[in-house]
């Protein structure tokens, strides 16, 4: 080994040693919004598959409304506590039950929106299968994430914007 590859290490700043997380923060990441949605839509990825496994599993058993409220419900707290956490980085037990009391609001509005396009599917055709069922809801559930995500960002969460 010769002296010219061991003179960068023993020569490292304290700046050269935070230089991956200044690299993230390049382009686009440097806003906090961009992070803030990549974190939010590997949540609702996780929240969405299990949301629908959820409403296939019971749908046979109680029926598509009732299905869609189950899972949506379920998931819609385990989505709520993990952007919470992982989304906007709140941490701790303070305010969580407001912020979970808050999040009920968001779980009724996606509730309206994805409820309310399986009514007008089985309006339009009564003899939905399962699939076009599934179809529909997780359509109507992109325009239910927007909303959750202004909803969380603006309302539930904004504190973490002004640290």
């Amino acid at each position: 080994m010769d002296s010219t590859t061991a003179a960068p290490a023993a020569t490292a700043t304290p700046q050269d040693q935070r230089r991956p997380a200044t690299l993230r923060r390049r382009g686009i990441f440097r806003y906090p919004v961009v992070r803030q949605l990549v974190r939010f839509t590997g949540v609702g990825v996780i929240c969405t598959a299990a949301s629908l496994a959820l409403y296939a599993l019971l749908r046979p058993w109680i029926g598509p409304q009732p299905a869609n409220a189950v899972a949506l419900v379920l998931t819609s707290l385990l989505n709520t506590a993990l952007n919470r956490r992982l989304t906007f980085k709140i941490s701790g037990g303070q305010r969580r039950i407001r912020d979970h009391l808050n999040g009920v609001v968001v779980i009724l509005v996606a509730l309206v929106i994805t409820g309310g396009s399986l009514g007008v599917l089985h309006w339009i055709n009564p003899g939905a299968t399962v699939a076009d069922e599934l179809l529909t809801t997780t359509l109507s559930g992109f325009l239910a994430t927007a909303v959750r995500f202004t909803m969380l960002r603006h309302w539930i969460f904004r504190r973490a914007r002004h640290r």
